[in-house]
């Protein structure tokens, strides 16, 4: 085993998994503000593309884009939490792995925008 950690099965661990995520996300709609906009935003966009007279693909595909933006943004944050964890000083390895973390969250949001335009113009 190389971690002391990782000793539950079946159940157990799946339990435990399901608290450690809503630990996670309730963390993130506390700390990060951008989290707290893309929920706010998701909170739009998912009854929207409910609602919306589309194939199943396409609803499929707009639902999709919104939650790749909340799951970059969540990657995104832990990275920021890594790095500040290690050290608060200016590093330029630090701001490498926040701004590629940052541009990530950027592309997501392209990406959504992307899908929408196309599936709701054509």
């Amino acid at each position: 085993m190389l971690s002391p950690y990782k000793g539950k099965t079946g159940l157990r661990r799946l339990i435990n998994a399901c608290g450690y995520s809503i630990s996670g996300l309730r963390a993130a709609y506390r700390l990060e503000d951008a989290f707290r906009q893309e929920v706010a935003l998701a909170a739009v966009m998912i009854p929207a593309a409910l609602l919306l007279p589309v194939a199943a693909t396409g609803r499929a595909l707009l639902l999709a884009s919104v939650f790749l933006v909340l799951i970059v943004e969540l990657l995104n944050s832990a990275i920021e939490a890594a790095v500040d964890r290690i050290s608060l000083d200016n590093h330029e390895l630090a701001k490498v792995a926040k701004d590629i973390g940052s541009a990530a969250v950027m592309l997501s949001l392209a990406c959504m925008t992307t899908v929408w335009i196309v599936v709701l113009v054509g």
